[in-house]
């Protein structure tokens, strides 16, 4: 089998295409990869803490590798180039990722990427987002939604677990897999799974994030972040 490192965010897209990449047998998935804020120990996407990521990885079975990074994330490229030579001297030229159809980003990661010598493989691309959520459903992953954009989904949202009820209380204009940013989950149990992982939500808080847009406009995107302890 060919080696290969997953990127890990610890959601549904990245447990449902581990779980396809596992069970298709092409590549030997030497670690977990996970960009971490090197100031709160927490993953740089979703704010999962290291301990529930580590458990995440054991009860996969699967390594986790963390990349330490700044929270402005200023120094990623210089750190993720120090994993990809680890890696590399490992026999390692597969980054696996689990996005759907943001070209945007597949292009992103191919720029950073293949310059380093590395390829990088999305196993669920350009499947629609009935077609993940579909294939989540039918997987036995359990996952619950940790972060949601405040305008779009409420506080109630948070801590509740991804089934077709909840699928089916989104407003209209919520893709069914979040892939705009509207959620994002924590998977904890079944299918690839070896073990649930525990873990509790000890409070529910608003943040706020300013972001640059493409035109050069600055705007303010607002969510509500499960805290999450084990």
């Amino acid at each position: 089998m060919k080696k290969a490192v997953f990127n890990w965010s610890g959601g549904k897209d990245s447990a449902l295409a581990l779980q396809k990449v596992l069970e298709e047998k092409e590549f030997e998935v030497l670690a977990l990869l996970t960009t971490m804020n090197d100031e709160t120990s927490k993953s740089s996407m979703h704010s999962i803490p290291l301990e529930i990521l580590e458990r995440q990885a054991e009860s996969i079975g699967i390594p986790l590798y963390t990349v330490a990074s700044s929270s402005a994330l200023k120094n990623y490229d210089e750190k993720m180039s120090e994993a990809v030579q680890h890696f590399k001297e490992l026999g390692v030229i597969h980054f696996i990722f689990g996005d759907i159809f943001l070209s945007d980003v597949k292009s992103y990661r191919e720029s950073k990427l293949n310059p380093l010598g590395i390829e990088v493989v999305e196993p669920l691309w350009e499947k629609t987002s009935q077609e993940v959520i579909d294939d989540f459903l039918r997987s036995g992953i359990q996952s619950k939604i940790i972060v949601t954009q405040a305008d779009l989904l409420d506080e109630t949202y948070i801590g509740k677990d991804l089934d077709q009820n909840l699928i089916n209380s989104f407003p209209e204009n919520i893709d069914v897999c979040g892939e705009n940013g509207e959620y994002h989950t924590l998977s904890y149990a079944g299918g690839l799974f070896k073990k649930e992982v525990e873990f509790s939500i000890s409070e529910t808080i608003k943040t706020a994030f300013d972001f640059t847009l493409d035109t050069g406009e600055k705007k303010t995107f607002k969510y509500w972040q499960a805290e999450l302890t084990v």
